[in-house]
C-alpha cells in the first residue's frame, strides 16, 4: 500500500487548494513545502477581487485581509487617471491581502480536511518503477526518504521541477517571463481607497503597481518584460526611478524588498502525464496581462483535487483518467488566459502616446468592465485605427 494517494510538491495557494479538495473527498495526502514557513517570505503583490471566493467555498478571516478598496486607478504615461470600480476591475482589486496569513488560512483548510503537511521539505525527484511514477524522493532535516503514492502533484511554482522531472513542456521564451522587484513602503501619501497601476514605459512589458496595506503604506512594485532586460538588476533601476519621480513615494521608507518572475505565456499544452499533475503556477495558470495567479490557482486547485479524489477511488493515476483536470480546469480558465496572452503580445508592443490615447479614450466613452474585449471595443468606437492589430481578438 502506498503510503498516500496524492503527494503535492508546494505549499502555495494551488498546493493547499489541491490537498484541501482532494482529502475532503477521500483521498490520503501529503503537503511538502521546501520553505520552514508557509506564507512567507511573500512574493506578490497581494491584490485580488471578492467575486471568486464562493466559487472555493473560501470564507477569509480578518487576519489574511489587510485592506479593502474601492476599485483600480490605471494611469497613463502622462498622468491621466482612468478609475474602475471593484466590480469592474478584475481578479486583482477588492481586497489587499496579507499573504502570510492567508496562506496559513489555505493551509489550515487543508489540514482540517485531513491533509498531512511538512515544512523544511525538499522534493528531489520522482521514484519511477516499470517506467511509471510510484512517488517522490524527499529530504526533510537532512534525511532522504521516498514517499510512495498514486500520483505526484507539481505545485512548486514558476520554476517547477515536477513539470521536467515528467517530461512536461514547461520552457519559457524570455518574452514569456517578467521579471520583478516590490518594495513596501511605509510613510507615504497615497489614495488608499484604489489599487493603482501605472502603463507604459516606466515599466517596458509590464506594469508599475501601488497596492495599499493602510492608510500610508503599500506595496509597490514592477514588472519588466525579461526580453527588455540587459541585466536583472535592471529592474531595481526601474523602479527606484518611479518613485523618485512620485513626490508621494519619494518619502516613503521600505520596510522590505522582494523580487521574483512570474510567467505570462499562452496555457500549456498539457498538464497531466501518467502519475503526474501539474497547478498554479507550475501549470502557467498565470493571466498574462496582470501576472495575477492566486484566483486561478485556488479555482484549479478544486478541480484537481476532486479529480485527484476520483482516481484514487479507482486507484487509477494515469493521464487518461485525469483528462476530466485537464478539461475542467480549461472549460473555466483557458480561453480567458489564451485571449489575455494573445492580446499581451500586441500591448507590449505599444508606445506612450498609444497607451495615453487609450486612456483618454476609456474616459470619453467608458467601459462595461476590464476585459481585453471590453477594452477594445470601447476604444474602437473612437479610435479604430489603434485596435486594428488587435481583430482577431475582437
Amino acid at each position: 500500500m502506498d503510503d498516500y494517494d496524492v503527494v503535492v510538491v508546494g505549499g502555495g495557494p494551488a498546493g493547499t487548494s489541491t490537498a484541501r479538495w482532494a482529502a475532503e473527498n477521500g483521498a490520503r495526502v501529503l503537503v511538502v513545502e521546501k520553505r520552514q514557513e508557509i506564507g512567507s517570505p511573500v512574493r506578490c503583490g497581494e491584490g485580488i477581487s471578492r467575486s471568486w471566493l464562493d466559487s472555493v467555498d473560501l470564507k477569509l478571516d480578518s487576519r489574511s485581509v489587510a485592506w479593502e478598496v474601492k476599485g483600480a486607478k490605471i494611469v497613463s504615461p502622462n498622468g491621466t487617471p482612468f478609475y474602475l470600480s471593484e466590480n469592474m476591475a478584475g481578479n486583482e482589486v477588492g481586497l489587499v491581502l496579507d499573504r502570510v496569513f492567508f496562506d496559513k488560512l489555505l493551509a489550515k483548510n487543508a489540514a482540517k480536511a485531513g491533509a498531512d503537511i511538512m515544512l523544511k521539505t525538499s522534493a528531489l525527484g520522482l521514484i519511477m518503477e516499470n517506467g511509471k511514477v510510484a512517488g517522490v524522493r524527499i529530504r526533510s532535516f537532512g534525511e532522504t526518504k521516498e514517499v510512495r503514492c498514486g500520483c505526484v502533484v507539481g505545485a512548486d511554482g514558476f520554476e517547477s521541477q515536477v513539470g521536467r522531472w515528467a517530461g512536461l513542456d514547461t520552457a519559457l521564451a524570455p518574452k514569456d517571463v517578467t521579471t520583478c522587484l516590490q518594495y513596501r513602503l511605509t510613510n507615504i501619501e497615497q489614495e488608499h481607497e484604489y489599487c493603482q497601476f501605472f502603463l507604459g514605459s516606466v515599466a517596458p512589458g509590464g506594469y508599475v503597481w501601488v497596492f495599499p496595506k493602510d492608510e500610508d503604506t503599500a506595496n509597490v512594485g514592477l514588472g519588466v518584460q525579461l526580453s527588455r532586460l540587459r541585466e536583472p538588476a535592471e529592474v531595481k533601476g526601474y523602479l527606484d526611478r518611479f518613485i523618485e519621480s512620485k513626490p508621494w513615494l519619494k518619502r516613503g521608507s521600505p520596510l522590505e524588498i522582494v523580487s521574483g518572475a512570474v510567467s505570462v505565456c499562452a496555457p500549456l499544452e498539457r498538464t497531466v502525464a501518467d502519475g503526474v499533475l501539474l497547478v498554479g503556477d507550475s501549470a502557467r495558470q498565470i493571466d498574462p496581462i496582470t501576472g495575477g495567479g492566486i484566483s486561478n490557482s485556488c479555482r484549479a486547485g478544486r478541480v484537481a483535487g476532486e479529480v485527484l479524489a476520483k482516481a484514487t477511488e479507482k486507484r487509477d493515476f494515469s493521464a487518461k483518467s485525469m483528462q476530466a483536470y485537464e478539461d475542467g480546469w480549461r472549460d473555466i480558465l483557458e480561453d480567458h488566459l489564451y485571449r489575455n496572452w494573445m492580446a499581451k503580445e500586441k500591448l507590449v508592443t505599444l508606445s506612450d502616446e498609444t497607451f495615453d490615447k487609450v486612456i483618454e479614450t476609456l474616459n470619453e466613452v467608458g467601459v462595461e468592465s476590464m476585459s481585453t474585449f471590453a477594452i477594445l471595443k470601447a476604444v474602437e468606437k473612437r479610435h479604430p485605427d489603434l485596435v486594428k492589430e488587435f481583430q482577431e481578438l475582437l
